[in-house]
């Protein structure tokens, strides 16, 4: 399957030629059962692997809500798959990636089941170091890159691309090789590489993971489970796949915020965080946690932020019932700080907020701002500094 953080999308490989299993989508476990008939008797399947459609890893070592063991399973028999989807559709998947209540499963994929007989890693990044595309491919597929560049970092190779050249056939020859094909499947290989690099610059990606990159016992190469990225400065001109967006996984909060062009993201602390710039944000936590606290969340109100959108993250931030405190942290180069202290004043007078509250402000307006947060008659603590600002933010909830 192919998706992003969330989207799905099974249209991406037809446009650009990409080599895939051959499957039908189902959503409930009649139809899946169905579509495992269409696949033995017209797809050329003689076996079916049936695969829980979550934004998640690890599905086949997962445990579902219904009892169920593994989110991936194998079957000769529609009966038995659409029993199997019965146990999977309305229930939660749990995995080591998932939170711990686990992801709702809605769909689940019916494929044509192939024999792997080799599995490689194939991923096509976009690099801050080498400022542009860098090619991260290993002949040891299957299982997680992470622990093959620990264990054996000389099998992971690094290939820098020239975004304007892109991949040559020689380039894409000779990486196959070091994934180790041999014979037929080094030219294969190497087509599918060549398709996989147009498909990451004509979708705007930032991450183009194929794990397996693998071969069959047919003799074919074919790239069997993927993960795509998309650019969300893309979104302009990328509108039928951000189209596609699937939201049933995410946060309610989440996408509160970003309909008021908040990045928010949930954490499990008692300290929530309303700060601007991504850099910022994330030293902030950081600080909190230096410590003793813990934040609850991730929250970048950007720099062109307005009154309305200050109290619509102290809206949300309000909400959390684990949230004991509240740590503003703003530096004004483009952001104005009295805009921030305006609304902070409105949102703490419209909430009635009752929980503490540090607040920072430095930069663009800062001294009016103060004032306006010193005459305001609320329970604010202002403070310059920032280590000393957390510090009062962690006594808060001790």
């Amino acid at each position: 399957q192919w998706y992003q953080r969330r989207v799905r999308s099974s249209g991406i490989n037809a446009e650009y030629g990409v080599t895939i299993q051959p499957f039908l989508m189902a959503s409930s476990g009649e139809e899946a059962s169905e579509q495992a008939k269409v696949m033995l008797t017209e797809k050329g399947a003689e076996e079916i692997v049936l695969k829980a459609q979550i934004l998640a890893g690890g599905r086949g070592k997962g445990t579902f809500s219904s009892g169920l063991k593994g989110g991936v399973k194998l079957s000769t028999n529609p009966s038995e798959i659409g029993d199997l989807t019965s146990q999977m559709i309305g229930y939660n998947l749990v995995t080591k990636q998932t939170k711990p209540e686990g992801s709702p499963v809605r769909n689940v994929m019916v494929a044509k089941a192939l024999n792997i007989v080799k599995e490689t890693y194939l991923a096509i990044v976009l690099d801050r170091g080498y400022g542009g595309p860098v090619i991260i491919a290993s002949p040891d597929g299957g299982v997680d890159i992470e622990e093959v560049a620990e264990r054996t970092p000389e099998r992971v190779h690094k290939i820098p691309v020239d975004i304007f050249d892109g991949i040559s056939e020689d380039a894409a020859l000779d990486l196959a090789r070091k994934l180790e094909f041999e014979g037929d499947a080094v030219t294969q290989a190497a087509g599918e590489i060549k398709k996989l690099y147009e498909l990451f610059l004509g979708v705007d990606a930032t991450q183009v993971e194929v794990n397996p990159f693998g071969l069959t016992d047919n003799n074919e190469v074919v790239c069997f489970d993927a993960k795509i990225n998309f650019d969300d400065n893309s979104q302009f001109r990328q509108k039928e796949i951000f189209g596609m967006e699937d939201t049933s996984e995410s946060d309610p909060r989440e996408l509160e915020a970003a309909e008021s062009d908040l990045n928010y993201i949930a954490m499990d602390g008692n300290i929530a965080c309303l700060v601007n710039g991504a850099g910022l944000a994330m030293a902030t936590m950081d600080i909190i946690q230096l410590h003793g606290g813990s934040p609850a969340n991730f929250l970048d109100v950007g720099g062109k932020v307005q009154e309305e959108q200050v109290e619509k993250a102290f809206n949300i931030l309000t909400r959390d019932p684990a949230v004991k405190a509240i740590f503003v942290n703003i530096f004004g180069g483009i952001v104005d700080c009295k805009v921030i202290a305006s609304g902070i004043i409105s949102a703490c007078q419209k909430t009635s907020l009752e929980l503490p509250l540090v607040v920072r402000l430095k930069g663009s307006n800062m001294d009016a701002a103060r004032d306006l947060l010193a005459s305001s008659g609320l329970k604010i603590q202002a403070i310059d500094q920032l280590n000393d600002a957390a510090e009062a933010v962690v006594k808060c909830v001790m």
